[in-house]
């Protein structure tokens, strides 16, 4: 990018100066910021123009000594190209820097990854969730492999980051690792995080980021129907495991909360609200956002079902969960006991009551919005989108009045 800069040669006196030769400086201003550098000369102040910044005078050696200024002021010139050519950050430091050989250290991309990871890594538990880490440590795996496919290196600098690189970036997750559009999107997205921090510490001069696009694709969300909730709640299974982990799954669905926020879920967040019934009052892990539920009387039944379980009454827990990975496997073994035909998962949950519970029963959308503990609406919209059932119902009153038209 093309920088203007200025250059000015001037005398720079020493303290308590009396009398006697004084130091030449070249001083470097590039937007509004100066660096300065000893030119290696000295003059005496009488003989010094400081509007032309040379010698006085028309003597053999005052040419010579000026020739040696204008070859400075040449060098300068000629390092403004250079880094212009590179696509450098130019700052009045990098130009002195330049001038003087002193090579700029390079910030290399997978060097500030790693520090960017060590970082959210240190704050797990307080300003991130664990899956957060984890995500961001995929993330810069698949970045390592990129750069191994595509260009053979480690590492890469990252001025070398330009809309192509992004591009083949992108190809490599889709071809190379099999990566649908929105898992592509979510590391992209990732990896846009760190070129942000380049971009804020000034280490990147251009945002590589600003003609790319790639969207992510609004997806069908399964949900259970309500026939689908009832035949699991009639459902009286052989094991305790199942009707322990059908029960959990149940409770979720009544009142939308993701694995993570049941898991954590105390007796104590159990409370009487404003209209003296008993609610929910808890933040969601993953935003740390408050989330405020009024409790069914299904959601109720099941609480008080557990009581008295050890881990219950022993840790003050809600509810006796398992690890997500059991719960989900449970899961998979109850949808077949009751035919249900969905790719069910403890997330599904979270949508059966986004949809089939409250969206569906004319739940204003800010109201389940709020119960989510959604940051944004627009989030809780993507629901709505895939309620037909709803939209039938609500026109069902206009197709009659027109009817007779």
């Amino acid at each position: 990018m093309k920088t203007n800069f200025s250059l000015l040669f001037y005398l720079k006196k020493p303290k308590n100066y009396q009398a006697g030769l004084v130091p030449i400086y070249l001083r470097i201003t590039v937007n509004g910021k100066r660096s300065e550098t000893t030119t290696g000369r000295e003059c005496e102040p009488s003989l010094w123009n400081s509007i032309a910044g040379r010698l006085k005078g028309t003597k053999e050696d005052t040419k010579s000594f000026n020739a040696y200024l204008d070859t400075l002021q040449k060098q300068v010139y000629e390092a403004h190209s250079q880094l212009t050519e590179t696509k450098s950050i130019i700052t009045a430091e990098t130009l002195r820097d330049k001038l003087l050989g002193k090579s700029e250290k390079a910030r290399m991309l997978i060097d500030i990854f790693k520090d960017h990871n060590k970082k959210i890594a240190a704050l797990v538990g307080k300003e991130y969730a664990a899956g957060t880490s984890i995500r961001y440590q995929t993330s810069l795996k698949h970045t390592q492999e990129y750069l191994q496919w595509q260009y053979k290196v480690s590492d890469i600098d990252i001025k070398k980051i330009d809309h192509d690189f992004i591009a083949n970036y992108e190809f490599y997750l889709r071809s190379e690792r099999n990566c649908a559009n929105n898992s592509a999107f979510k590391y992209i997205k990732n990896f846009k995080k760190i070129v942000g921090i380049c971009l804020s510490s000034g280490w990147l001069d251009k945002d590589p980021f600003i003609n790319y696009k790639i969207r992510i694709k609004q997806v069908d969300r399964v949900f259970l129907s309500g026939d689908d909730l009832q035949a699991m709640a009639n459902k009286v299974f052989s094991t305790e495991r199942l009707n322990q982990v059908r029960d959990i799954f149940l409770f979720c669905c009544f009142t939308g909360l993701a694995y993570a926020d049941v898991n954590k879920l105390k007796r104590n967040e159990i409370v009487t609200g404003p209209d003296g019934e008993m609610w929910i009052f808890t933040k969601r892990k993953k935003t740390d956002t408050p989330s405020r539920i009024p409790l069914l009387p299904s959601a109720l039944t099941l609480l008080d079902k557990y009581t008295d379980h050890p881990i219950c009454s022993n840790l003050g827990k809600a509810l006796p969960v398992s690890t997500n990975q059991k719960m989900n496997a449970y899961l998979k073994e109850i949808a077949g006991i009751c035919g249900i035909d969905k790719p069910l998962t403890f997330h599904i949950a979270r949508h059966t009551f986004a949809t089939t519970v409250t969206l569906s029963n004319g739940v204003p959308i800010e109201s389940v919005s709020k119960m989510l503990g959604h940051t944004n609406i627009k989030t809780t919209q993507h629901y709505a989108k895939i309620l037909d059932l709803k939209v039938s119902r609500d026109m069902a009153a206009i197709r009659q009045k027109y009817a007779a038209i």
